[in-house]
């Protein structure tokens, strides 16, 4: 475990001077230490709380039990970062979009827990659920999914923050578009939808990581590919939104089975640092992916290929980020290693 101490002393110092937003979820507690010890590193931090959910005619905010006003009051102690709690649109869609009663209390709903707990403003959830129950392919309703989203930016942006008297914010999570041609399908999320937001979203949490599969083994998020989905969610001329993209960075990995019926389990900093200690594989660097990567074989004779980050891999993703004045998402930081901090 000794690798996981080896962490600079300079635990405040910004090296990475563009935005940084920090997922930390509950069921990894780690994050919460985290994210108080390398408070000033963030500029964002998106604690995994809340479901907006339907129930019978009526909307429910789930998730305030998980708040943990402690940890929220030690936090401001420590830096400005501002507390984004993130929020996952359960509420059946078509109900929610066509309904502007359902709508507006939605948003109420949601401000009213912002001005409540005190929060900065929200992380909100919705996209993957709207192309998942085919909303994206309805123009109408497509249409309404945007409006939503707008209306819920405006009205955050008319309250402010109880704590630096800025406006409450509003960081939209985006899915990568996994065209292989460079054309967007009807459910992607693409330029013309970015212009639609800029001026009522504050930023866009890119997921540029899940890439691979069981069924297709391989890197979290190859560099190619996380130029290229840039390039094309920024379309013609639309690098001016780019301070708007957090480039999503994985701080999980995997490890797959590669033997006939194969399989994966998400690994984080601990499960990987067993993985080497038990045993000892070479290192290997893909330089098509950016990525480390190494095989073992298991007490059962399986051969595996085990995708993890390394500062090197973080190291060329920040780079990119840089490279078009993009911040970056990191999901998430509970699953990390502590030294992985010092490039921040």
């Amino acid at each position: 475990m000794q690798e996981n101490s080896r962490v600079s002393e300079n635990i405040s110092q910004r090296h990475f001077t563009n935005s940084v937003l920090a997922y930390i979820t509950p069921w990894n507690a780690a994050g919460y230490d985290l994210a108080k010890r390398f408070c000033p590193k963030f500029t964002h931090l998106s604690p995994v709380w809340y479901n907006l959910k339907t129930e019978g005619t009526k909307l429910a905010l789930e998730g305030r039990h998980n708040a943990d006003t402690e940890w929220l009051s030690e936090l401001r102690l420590r830096g400005n970062a501002q507390v984004l709690p993130r929020v996952v649109l359960e509420a059946v869609p078509k109900d929610l979009l066509r309904n502007k009663k359902q709508r507006d209390k939605a948003i109420n709903l949601l401000l009213k827990e912002c001005k409540d707990m005190g929060y900065d403003g929200l992380v909100l959830e919705s996209w993957s659920r709207w192309a998942a129950d085919g909303v994206l392919y309805d123009a109408s309703l497509r249409k309404m999914a945007l409006q939503f989203v707008k209306q819920l930016g405006d009205s955050l942006h008319n309250f402010r923050s109880q704590r630096n008297g800025q406006p409450l914010q509003l960081v939209y999570v985006i899915g990568p578009p996994y065209s292989q041609s460079g054309k967007l399908q009807a459910h992607d999320f693409g330029p013309e939808d970015l212009k639609t937001l800029s001026d009522s979203v504050d930023g866009f949490s890119l997921m540029t990581y899940d890439y691979s599969s069981p069924y297709s083994p391989g890197p979290n998020a190859p560099l190619t590919w996380v130029h290229s989905t840039i390039k094309l969610l920024l379309g013609d001329g639309g690098k001016s939104l780019a301070n708007k993209i957090f480039v999503g960075i994985n701080f999980y990995g995997n490890n797959y089975i590669l033997a006939e019926g194969g399989g994966a389990q998400a690994i984080t900093g601990r499960d990987y640092l067993s993985l080497v200690d038990r045993y000892k594989p070479m290192m290997r660097w893909k330089k098509d992916f950016a990525e480390h990567f190494f095989l073992y074989s298991d007490d059962q004779h399986r051969e595996h290929a085990v995708f993890y980050p390394t500062l090197m891999s973080i190291a060329e993703r920040l780079e990119e980020a840089r490279s078009w004045g993009a911040g970056i998402s990191i999901w998430e930081i509970g699953q990390g290693l502590d030294y992985f901090f010092d490039l921040l």
